[in-house]
């Protein structure tokens, strides 16, 4: 009876996991070795941050809800204890997260993970957290866009000098405004005025 107990959990398990697989933008397996209490305290506040979840789940566990979702080839990264990270909003900032931890924890390591899906390496993984965020981007998009601006400002400020210098008369085009002309008057109109009142 307690084994039938213990493997309807285990199932329970496995579905709950799976279903929170499904939904994930990244998932992450991590080395979970030599990870103290303060470690692990900055860690998942860094995750919470970018909205994702860290839990310390057996591989078994983890194995099977990956097999349930379709996933395979993460079987021999599921070696020792492991960290699985999640999230459904963004895969970059998780990343990013993960990896800048890396750094300054050398026994934190990135096993390999599923990104929109995709099964990826460690290395593949690194490579895209290194990649500048979408706010970046949009930072260096708008520097590039004012320095072309202003290189274009000042080019058009050299042909106006040299135009000055050269003596020639720098004039702005303006569309002209529409003129009414008057009508030319009718055969009735000229009578009209060439007609003398009739005397009393």
């Amino acid at each position: 009876m307690a084994s039938e107990k213990a493997l309807n959990q285990k199932k329970a398990e496995v579905k709950e996991l799976a279903e929170k697989m499904k939904e994930a933008k990244l998932i992450l397996l991590t080395d979970y070795r030599g990870i103290g209490v303060v470690d692990d305290t900055e860690l998942r506040r860094d995750l919470r941050n970018v909205n994702a979840t860290c839990s310390v789940i057996k591989n078994n566990i983890t194995r099977r809800a990956l097999k349930e979702c379709g996933i395979e080839g993460l079987d021999e990264e599921l070696v020792g204890p492991t960290a699985v990270i999640m999230s459904n909003e963004d895969y970059l900032g998780a990343s990013k997260a993960i990896y800048n931890f890396t750094k300054t924890h050398d026994f934190y390591k990135i096993k390999g993970g599923v990104v929109d899906g995709k099964v990826m390496t460690a290395d593949e993984i690194i490579t895209l957290a290194k990649l500048p965020s979408r706010e970046d981007l949009l930072s260096m998009l708008a520097g590039a866009l004012l320095a072309n601006i202003s290189k274009v400002a000042v080019a058009l400020n050299e042909v106006r000098k040299q135009k000055e210098e050269a003596g020639e008369k720098v004039t702005v085009s303006v569309p002209a405004e529409e003129t009414t002309e008057a009508a030319p008057a009718t055969e009735e109109a000229k009578a009209e005025e060439t007609e003398t009142p009739a005397a009393e």
